[in-house]
């Protein structure tokens, strides 16, 4: 699933179900906000906990040593951030 087939899925889902009338395209600024808060709070190293769903955070990959394939010259690999999901225990058992 794409973003442009999430847009469309929730936004079916919300009108089917009467709940609420939005629109595709204000369904896509509410999808784009949501991507950047998310965004937002792992460039700060915040966590983000959604009780059931999961956790979204940040991890420091430590540095090492690494080769150049195509010299062979060993390299120093810095340490870097990487970001993570952690789905949760609802999530783990509807996939099941």
């Amino acid at each position: 699933m794409n973003k442009q087939e999430l847009v469309s899925a929730v936004s079916e889902k919300l009108n089917k179900d009467k709940k609420v009338k939005i629109s595709k395209k204000d369904m896509i600024e509410i999808v784009d906000t949501l991507f950047d808060v998310v965004q937002g709070e792992l460039k700060k190293g915040e966590k983000i906990q959604l009780v059931g769903f999961g956790t979204f955070g940040v991890k420091t990959r430590q540095g090492r040593r690494g080769r150049n394939p195509q010299t062979g010259k060993e390299i120093q690999i810095p340490s870097t951030n990487v970001p993570f999901f952690r789905p949760g225990k609802v999530l783990k058992d509807t996939v099941k």
